[in-house]
């Protein structure tokens, strides 16, 4: 998928994301908050989208969020501004491939729902790791190619269409666990009919 395919495939989207994509993600961006809400420090959302998760961090974070797109950012703005959210410090239009962050800038990263959506996502994980600190977190929600059953026909059959949906429906785990500097440290299934993944990352302690 080229960057873009993604910038027009969320413009597109930009109007309903909240109630389509939004809502079949939730659980996920729960699931994801919840456990960054029990941290300290700060957090980057790669991927911010439309702002969902944005008034559910926990006020003593201090939040940044990165997108490509311009009109899901101009979504999130005004969530921040209608709720008042003081925990989100930026949102910023950038592309995960070059992260315009210092090495070691943030205590945990998120990314929800969008490592199966950018180009080059194996690019996206080495700019996530250099800007994780050592012993830092990062929270993955999303969902993976299926081995087996109707799952795994229907996401052959949708396949093809990824630049029209906007995500790859045969997008493999095994793309994200590249980079030796993370280790998977927490991995469960999520609804719905377990579809979505909830994974937890550190990154080593001497990278």
């Amino acid at each position: 998928m080229d960057i873009k395919a993604v910038e027009e495939s969320y413009a597109r989207w930009a109007p309903v994301y909240d109630r389509t994509f939004g809502a079949v993600t939730r659980a996920g961006r729960r699931r994801a908050v919840q456990f960054i809400n029990a941290r300290e420090g700060n957090v980057l959302e790669v991927g911010v989208g439309t702002g969902l998760s944005l008034q559910h961090y926990a006020p003593h974070l201090k939040v940044t969020g990165i997108d490509f797109s311009h009109d899901m950012l101009k979504k999130a703005e005004a969530k921040v501004q209608e709720m008042n959210l003081s925990h989100v410090e930026a949102l910023r239009q950038m592309d995960a491939r070059q992260l315009d962050f210092p090495d070691n800038a943030f205590d945990t990263v998120a990314a929800m729902h969008v490592l199966s959506v950018v180009p080059e996502p194996e690019q996206v994980m080495r700019e996530i790791a250099r800007v994780l600190k050592p012993g830092g977190k990062l929270v993955v929600t999303n969902h993976f190619k299926s081995g087996k059953g109707v799952r795994a026909s229907l996401e052959r059959l949708s396949a093809p269409l990824a630049n029209v949906i906007g995500w790859h429906s045969d997008f493999e785990l095994e793309t994200i666990l590249k980079d030796d500097r993370l280790r998977i440290e927490q991995q469960e299934s999520l609804p719905p009919l377990g579809m979505m993944t909830f994974l937890v990352l550190e990154k080593h302690q001497n990278n």
